[in-house]
Parts: structure tokens; C-alpha cells; sequence
């Protein structure tokens, strides 16, 4: 091809290019429905979710917005075999078409029934199946709480067979039993009834029959987590006896149908009448024949009792020697009583007595002791007052005088000479030092000496 054929071909830009690609793909394949395998699952945190649909031999990239999630009858799951129905675009940024996703349904009932298996071992794994969790249902209720479709026949059974058997209250909580919403409406119901006050005694949660995909919504693990969860005892009676949802397993109780859910949930009336005075009747006849044995069985005890004379005489006469011992016992008592009372009045004087003497005894004690103390504390003080005085009086005896190298004068006849002028001449003295006397003679013509003058200064005079 020459260059002036290409230089005639319109020139695009990228975005342009992508832009035209984007129309043609979205126009020609607005939409589609492809069967395939999900793999790469990925549930974005804007709530988009992006996955892969792939077979044996390509890959097609499929998203499903955020807001077309909550609508989806089947969640997806890898590994999952689905049809997906939506429509082809383009995505410029990385140069691949995609299918946006509209729903998603299960390719084939084997598929479907795969999944409804692999959910029912989950649950009966976490013991919501489990028999132990399972509650009596009331004998007769008096107020029933039915989750189902307000415009069915379903309710118009339950509420005609309640009628024949045993005429209830019943209150009803309208749900959608089919679509998107069931779900969740269904679940809701069964936690609203729980919440009640004052709660219903029996929930019902009930539907007609369908096919598989029909009823779906009470195979969802939200529903049967509900009805697990319920602490109201619970009837579930969804579809025809052969239909089958994890529904079942969950509740109290499977009825087969819904109208079968109503006799289950109350008993007949008139038989319960009926069976009632039947027990009436019984328990008369039991009570007429009871009086009846125990009346004749009271006039037989009655012919073979003795008199009432004879009868008490002996207990009467055992009465009399009773009465009369009883006196003489008395008297006897209380005169043993009296002479132990003695005896115990005088042993309580003597251990009173003792007790006295040996309280007087202690403080009698307590009081010489007191008095030794006082004794020698007077004694102690006395000396100690002594031992002073004496110290005293060495301090101002002639002793201590003597001890300064001073005598002591005496006459034959023990005076004490005090002054020269008393001494005569040829007169025998005794001197007396401090450690012992010596004998001394005055001279005959001994002059008299004369008194000493005092000193000024001084008041100290003189022995001699």
C-alpha cells in the first residue's frame, strides 16, 4: 500500500480509540449471559466485587458494583460454577473488556444442590443442627407468631386449621418468601418475635411449595442462623412434605406442610374436651370407689372394736395408780430435794467461807507485803537520813579541827580548858590529837600568858 493511502486514514488518540471500542463492545453485546468458573475472588473495601469467570480454554474479567451486591439471589463464591447475566465493556485504563455483572445464578441444579450441601456441613459443624439445642414445644400456646406472606393461601391454612382444632391468638409478621429480599425479611421476623414483649409462646415460619431456586431464601445461612439463634420454639414448614431447606435442620420442629404446622402447634379441641371429662369421670368413679372401700372397710373395724366402757376401763384404772404414785412420788421428791438443797446450801456456805477467808488471806498478804515495802522504804529513808546527819556532824565536830593540827585541853577531871587563864600553874592536862591523847604538866612559876589579839581580819582565836 502506498503512504498516500495511509496518510489518508483517520488518526486517532488513545483515549479516543479506547473510547470508540468502549461503544462498539457496550452497543453490539448490551447483554449477554455467560457460564463459567469464579476464581480470584476479591471483595473490594468499597464494596465492589472483582473476580475472574473462567472454562477450560479463556478468561473473562467480570465486577459487580457495590450497589447491585445486596441484590444478588446467590453470593458469590470461588470456585463457584454460575450464569452470569449483565452486559460487556471495555476498561481503558489497562486495555480489557469485562462483563458488569447484573445477577449471578448457579449453572445447573447439581451446582445448586453442591452449594446447599456444602453450607448444611458448615452449620451442623458449628452444632446449629444439633438435637440438644432443639425445645419442647408448649402444649397449647396462647399466642402464635407466623412469619410468611400476608397474601398467600399459606396463611389463610394455618389460621382455618387453627380454627377447627383450637382457636388461637396469632399474629402475623408479612415477609417477602421469595426474591432478593427474602432473606433478610425472613431473619429479621424471626429476631423481631424474640425481641417481643411479652413474646409469643410458638413461632411458624411457613411458605408454600416451589422449586429449588423458589425457595432458596430460607436455605440462606442468615435465615437459619435466626432460627437457630430463636428462644422461641419454632416450627418450620416451608414447601410440599418432599421440599427439603436448611431451614429444617435449624428449627424446633419440621412440619411437613404449613397446614400440618398448625396441628402440630395446638391439639384438637374437642378431643381435649373430650379426653378432659373422660378423666372427670374417671377420677370420680376412683374417688366414688375409694370412699366406697374405705366406708365398708370402716364398718367392718367398727363390729370387731370393743364397748367404749371396756374399752377405757383398763387405761382408766392405770390412770387412778398412776394418779395416786404420782402424789406419793411427789412428796418423796420433794423431800429428796429438800435435803439436797441442805446439803448444798451448807457446802455453798463452806465454799463460800473458804472462798471469803481466802480472799481475806490474799489481801491479808497483799497488805503485809505492802507494809515489808513501806517498812523498808521508811528504813532506807530513815539511814539515808542518818548517813547524812552523821556527815554533817563529822563536818562540824573538833575532830576535823584536831585533824588541822589543832588540841584539845583538858583538866584532870575532863573541863575543857578553853582560855590560858584558866590553866594553873603545875596543873596535869590531857592533850588530845587527832590520832590520840598525851599528858602534859604546866611549869610551877609559869608565867600566865596573856590572851592573843585578835587580828584584824581575822575571827579564827585561839586554843590556849
Amino acid at each position: 500500500m502506498s503512504d498516500a493511502a495511509f496518510s489518508n486514514l483517520p488518526e486517532f488518540s488513545v483515549t479516543e480509540l479506547s473510547a470508540a471500542l468502549k461503544r462498539t463492545v457496550e452497543d453490539q453485546f448490551a447483554l449477554v449471559r455467560v457460564r463459567g468458573e469464579i476464581s480470584g475472588l476479591k471483595f473490594h473495601s468499597s464494596g465492589h466485587v472483582y473476580f475472574d469467570l473462567k472454562d477450560d480454554k479463556a478468561v473473562l474479567n467480570a465486577v459487580i458494583w457495590r450497589g447491585t451486591v445486596p441484590r444478588l439471589r446467590i453470593r458469590p463464591e470461588a470456585g463457584m460454577e454460575v450464569i452470569l447475566t449483565g452486559k460487556l465493556s471495555t476498561y481503558a485504563g489497562t486495555s480489557r473488556y469485562q462483563i458488569i455483572v447484573e445477577q449471578v445464578e448457579l449453572a445447573g441444579l447439581g451446582a445448586l444442590m453442591a452449594l446447599l450441601e456444602e453450607r448444611r456441613k458448615k452449620l451442623a459443624a458449628e452444632g446449629l443442627f444439633e438435637s440438644a439445642r432443639k425445645k419442647k414445644l408448649p402444649f397449647l400456646p396462647e399466642v402464635i407468631g407466623v412469619v410468611t406472606s400476608p397474601t398467600g393461601a399459606v396463611i389463610r391454612d394455618i389460621m382455618h386449621r387453627l380454627e377447627a382444632r383450637f382457636p388461637r391468638r396469632v399474629l402475623l409478621w408479612p415477609v417477602a418468601v421469595q426474591g432478593d429480599k427474602a432473606p433478610s425479611e425472613i431473619a429479621a421476623a424471626i429476631a423481631g418475635f424474640n425481641a417481643f414483649r411479652p413474646k409469643p409462646d410458638l413461632i411458624i415460619v411457613a411458605r408454600g411449595g416451589g422449586s429449588v431456586e423458589d425457595l432458596m431464601a430460607f436455605n440462606d445461612e442468615a435465615v437459619v442462623r435466626a432460627a437457630a439463634a430463636s428462644l422461641i420454639p419454632l416450627i418450620s414448614a416451608v414447601g410440599h412434605e418432599t421440599d427439603t431447606t436448611l431451614i429444617d435442620f435449624a428449627a424446633d420442629v419440621r412440619a411437613p406442610t404449613p397446614t400440618a404446622a398448625a396441628e402440630l402447634a395446638v391439639p384438637v379441641r374437642t378431643e381435649l374436651l373430650a379426653q378432659t371429662l373422660d378423666l372427670e369421670r374417671r377420677a370420680l368413679r376412683c374417688f366414688s370407689k375409694g370412699m366406697e372401700d374405705r366406708r365398708r372397710h370402716l364398718a367392718q373395724l367398727v363390729r370387731v372394736l370393743p364397748r367404749a366402757e371396756s374399752l377405757f376401763a383398763a387405761p382408766r384404772q392405770r390412770l387412778d395408780t398412776a394418779s395416786d404414785k404420782l402424789q406419793h412420788g411427789l412428796t418423796r421428791t420433794l423431800k429428796i430435794h429438800d435435803v439436797r438443797f441442805n446439803k448444798a446450801g451448807s457446802r455453798l456456805r463452806d465454799r463460800m467461807l473458804k472462798d471469803r477467808l481466802a480472799i481475806c488471806g490474799e489481801r491479808t498478804a497483799a497488805l503485809g507485803e505492802r507494809a515489808t515495802r513501806a517498812e523498808k522504804n521508811r528504813l532506807a529513808q530513815a539511814r539515808r537520813r542518818l548517813e547524812g546527819l552523821g556527815r554533817e556532824l563529822e563536818l562540824i565536830s573538833y575532830r576535823s579541827v584536831l585533824e588541822r593540827g589543832f588540841a584539845l585541853v583538858r583538866a584532870e577531871d575532863g573541863t575543857v580548858r578553853r582560855r590560858a587563864a584558866s590553866v594553873k600553874p603545875g596543873e596535869a592536862l590531857t592533850l588530845t590529837f587527832a590520832d590520840g591523847d598525851a599528858h602534859a604538866q604546866t611549869g610551877e612559876g609559869a608565867e600566865k600568858p596573856k590572851p592573843a589579839k585578835k587580828k584584824l581580819g581575822s575571827d579564827q582565836g585561839s586554843l590556849f
